[in-house]
């Protein structure tokens, strides 16, 4: 009796069900369907933050290693997964990288986190987490963006983006050297504005029309502390200029 190539297709996907197997844990009622934009056919994709979850299930002491550099209109993400925190930085399960730029459709999207969260996803499928769905790991555009989204929302009703939960020895991977106010300040003029009626706007364009809108940015605004954080550095800023 012969096996049909759905028979082997079906038998071989068992198996690759079966990689990082953890007792008690499914990860099939954690993926989500979404249409292909090509074919429109339906698929189902595993988040990254169950990605996650799952491989802090199957390695307890795991590390996941992430750098993110800037590059020309762009932000490039590493991304390396290691058994355990104890693990030389060569030994690592899976390897990753993946460069996400400014998205003109989603200006709240913030592209290295945008990278960042993508270059995550990649090393941990490359790493067995995730296989059996076709992809894991990857995405499209509104997939990642989606992902980064959270409940939260700005004045505008837009959603603002939330980091991908990293454990803190992770996040000092991806900070980068410290800049000096004035380089602090040149990066937050360019942040955009949440509030609706400056819509479109970056901080920048807000301080020369109504400076006191910055200052309830800083002091008042606590959906994304990156945008108070933005605002924060241009009053200190205005401060040290009128120091000087």
């Amino acid at each position: 009796m012969s096996i049909s190539n759905s028979d082997n297709k079906t038998a071989s996907m068992e198996m690759i069900g079966k990689i990082n197997l953890v007792e008690g844990f499914d990860p099939e009622p954690f993926a989500v369907e979404y249409s292909d934009l090509n074919s429109s056919e339906k698929r189902k994709r595993l988040p990254v933050i169950y990605q996650m979850a799952w491989f802090r299930l199957r390695y307890p002491e795991g590390k996941i290693a992430v750098t993110v550099e800037p590059g020309k209109d762009c932000f490039l993400a590493t991304a390396r997964v290691y058994p355990s925190y104890k693990d030389s930085p060569d030994s690592f399960l899976a390897e990753a990288t993946a460069s996400r730029g400014y998205c003109k459709d989603k200006p709240s999207v913030s592209p290295r986190e945008w990278a960042q969260t993508a270059a995550v996803g990649i090393a941990l499928r490359n790493a067995g987490f995730g296989l059996q769905f076709g992809m894991a790991g990857e995405e499209t555009m509104d997939d990642t963006i989606g992902e980064l989204m959270s409940g939260n929302y700005s004045e505008d009703g837009d959603e603002v983006p939330t980091k991908v939960p990293f454990a803190e020895a992770e996040e000092k991977g991806t900070e980068a050297p410290a800049l000096t106010l004035e380089q602090q300040y040149e990066k937050a003029v360019e942040v955009r504005c949440p509030i609706s009626k400056f819509s479109g706007k970056t901080l920048g364009d807000v301080l020369l029309k109504d400076p006191n809108a910055i200052k309830w940015l800083a002091t008042k605004y606590t959906k994304d502390p990156e945008v108070q954080k933005a605002a924060q550095i241009i009053c200190d800023y205005a401060v040290e200029q009128q120091a000087s």
